[in-house]
């Protein structure tokens, strides 16, 4: 992994360090999260909206067992970290972090975001995480396109073609 992809993946408490800094140098903070078990289109376009609100824009990553917790078994199709170092990548990424809970709230209580992107699967009323969100001073805002794309169909679609993971 390349240094600039290394310096992006974080801890919590490096997290905590960097949204510290950010804000010292008077940047916003946008919090989006997923499992983002296989990165489609849909994904891109909810992270790059999600980017123009402005500042930095972090992204949590559901752990493995918290996606299989949430997807069932045989899910993550691929592990934490490689998803993370795929996130890492994107140029609107500020910063990835990995957690365990099944949502994220704890991280939300950590870095007190000023807006929690959620994609255009919620409504600003059904994001489990507002109230949280709210308390710490923040505002949820949905983003990205319709929800027209869907790691669990792509993987439904290779197993009815018969394909595998390798």
């Amino acid at each position: 992994m390349s240094t600039s992809l290394h310096r992006k993946i974080v801890s919590r408490g490096e997290l905590q360090q960097r949204v510290a800094d950010w804000r010292r140098a008077g940047d916003r903070v946008t919090l989006a999260n997923g499992c983002f078990d296989l990165l489609h289109v849909g994904h891109v376009r909810y992270l790059h909206a999600a980017r123009e609100l402005g500042g930095k824009l972090i992204v949590a990553v559901n752990a493995d067992a918290s996606v299989r917790a949430l997807k069932g078994e045989g899910r993550p199709a691929m592990p934490a970290e490689e998803r993370a170092e795929i996130l890492a990548s994107l140029a609107d990424v500020d910063a990835v972090v990995v957690f365990s809970e099944k949502d994220v709230r704890a991280i939300i209580r950590e870095i007190r975001p000023d807006f929690h992107a959620k994609g255009t699967d919620y409504t600003a009323e059904s994001v489990p995480e507002r109230d949280e969100v709210e308390a710490c001073g923040g505002r949820v805002v949905i983003v990205g396109d319709p929800k027209n794309h869907s790691a669990t169909e792509i993987i439904r679609s290779r197993s009815r073609l018969g394909l595998r993971k390798s």
